[in-house]
């Protein structure tokens, strides 16, 4: 079976998952830390060379200061979490609004734990404007488009997996997925199942991949 190099990851329905079962939304993101981790362990397992989760973006700091406090420290428990594995990890995100938690800090530069091994990119206080701010700014040619990215150390995404049944991109790195091919999985992210997984990377096996060649 074909396996994609990178997986993008969108673990979306965290809220509704918590207002399904009559409790206030921000409770819902807490639950989305061990499905995190089972994805990285099955990630390995069957050879991806990297994924990317998205935690939260610039415009998700807009919701009820509860949920934000809710999702900011469910993205800073991931991460260390994530830290004590063999991982080379990288927080990738605007780190000058107060908003960019200050623990993660010594993240933003690519960390090779342990033994280092697959790479894990975190998105956090991500803005897909603030990505390409220097492109917007200087109209850099195609050739030097990669390099002008904040997070140009983030390779092109082969197959992106959205839970929670949103049929959108969310400003989820748009350059990288620029011929990724989206899965969508209806069910909340905290619901996650090994074979949801699997049915992904099936499913992909089964694309022509052309990059439009």
């Amino acid at each position: 079976m074909r396996v994609p190099n990178h997986i993008g990851v969108i673990p979306d329905g965290n809220r509704r998952w918590a207002a399904a079962r009559g409790l206030s939304k921000e409770m819902g993101y807490k639950e989305g830390l061990a499905p995190g981790l089972r994805l990285l362990e099955l990630c390995k397992e069957v050879g991806v060379k990297e994924i990317t989760y998205y935690g939260f973006t610039v415009d998700n700091t807009k919701r009820p200061a509860k949920q934000k406090k809710a999702f900011i420290q469910a993205c800073i428990e991931a991460i260390e979490l994530i830290a004590n594995h063999d991982v080379s990890l990288l927080v990738i995100g605007n780190t000058d609004s107060k908003v960019f938690p200050a623990s993660l800090l010594p993240y933003t530069r690519r960390t090779n734990i342990g033994k280092g091994g697959i790479k894990v990119n975190f998105l956090v206080n991500y803005g897909w404007e603030w990505d390409l701010s220097n492109l917007l700014t200087n109209g850099q040619k195609t050739s030097k488009v990669l390099k002008a990215l904040k997070s140009n150390d983030v390779s092109r995404i082969d197959l992106l997996i959205r839970w929670g049944g949103r049929r959108r991109l969310s400003g989820f790195l748009p350059a990288q997925c620029v011929y990724a091919d989206f899965y969508v999985i209806d069910d909340y992210w905290p619901d996650f199942k090994d074979q949801h997984f699997y049915d992904a990377l099936n499913w992909y096996a089964k694309q022509d991949i052309t990059l439009g060649g």
